[in-house]
């Protein structure tokens, strides 16, 4: 669960689910109301769990299977995926940005 930058009291489940899936990238400490942001490592593991849930595509291109078992993934790994996302979830104080450089 991600822990809080300035107060590092730990989110719950729930406070998680609900400060991150707004547009807006600022999230507010439930404990502290310090302005938190996700670190842009946390935003690439959630990148690659997403893709997971597009996983019987996947297997619908490689393997002849039928069409009932892979519309039933699709709500099982999504499941999954809002479940482990809290767990991906890394906060900080200050807005990072993909920095696309090679110098510092």
């Amino acid at each position: 669960m991600p822990t809080c930058d300035n107060c590092h009291n730990k989110w719950n489940w729930k406070q998680t689910i609900k400060k991150t899936t707004t547009l807006n990238p600022v999230m507010t400490c439930p404990y502290c109301g310090e302005k938190q942001y996700q670190t842009q490592k946390s935003k690439t593991k959630i990148g690659f769990l997403t893709t997971i849930v597009l996983l019987p595509l996947l297997l619908q291109i490689f393997f002849d299977m039928p069409g009932a078992f892979l519309l039933s993934l699709f709500p099982i790994l999504t499941v999954i995926f809002i479940l482990l996302y809290p767990f991906l979830i890394k906060l900080s104080s200050r807005e990072e940005y993909i920095n696309f450089s090679k110098d510092k």
